[in-house]
């Protein structure tokens, strides 16, 4: 299995590019992960609802250049489905029993994603109602990910 991630932004905080990177080495013993971090439009001040579609669909066609047609894809998206450390575990088991060797997650820019991402994305998930900065969700997926595959394993690390 692969997993891959596609990030809108420069990460630019040495402690969050540390923790990333520490989930990445654990993760290692489980499968690949590969980060490919896009760049992210200027959003003018008070920019237009015009202005604001244009940016998306700009980092959409970036996002969309980057998924073939085998990958699973799982969007981050405030209005996807929400799920237990457990039942996300099972998810990603279910994923490569359905087939999939690689598995792609998406983390939008500030604005979040455009609707052409959204459609190609098997699935929308959501980490909860709160906003939280997209380069921190780099981290708390990641680890999430990592907690995946040690509950598959029966570690204590989850509890």
């Amino acid at each position: 299995m692969k997993m891959k991630l596609i990030t809108v932004g420069k990460l630019k905080e040495k402690y969050l590019k540390a923790g990333i990177a520490e989930y990445v080495k654990r993760l290692g013993r489980f499968t690949k992960v590969d980060i490919i971090e896009l760049p992210d439009e200027k959003t003018p001040d008070k920019a237009s609802q015009a202005e604001n579609d244009l940016i998306l669909k700009k980092e959409s066609d970036r996002i969309l250049s980057k998924i073939s047609d085998r990958e699973y894809v799982i969007a981050l998206a405030i209005e996807g489905k929400q799920f237990a450390s457990e039942d996300f575990s099972q998810l990603l088991v279910d994923i490569t029993v359905k087939g999939y060797s690689d598995i792609t997650f998406v983390i939008g820019g500030s604005l979040g994603l455009h609707e052409s991402v959204k459609k190609r994305a098997n699935l929308l998930i959501s980490f909860g109602l709160l906003t939280l900065p997209h380069q921190l969700m780099r981290l708390v997926l990641v680890e999430q990910i990592y907690r995946a595959f040690m509950i598959q394993q029966g570690s204590p690390y989850h509890k």
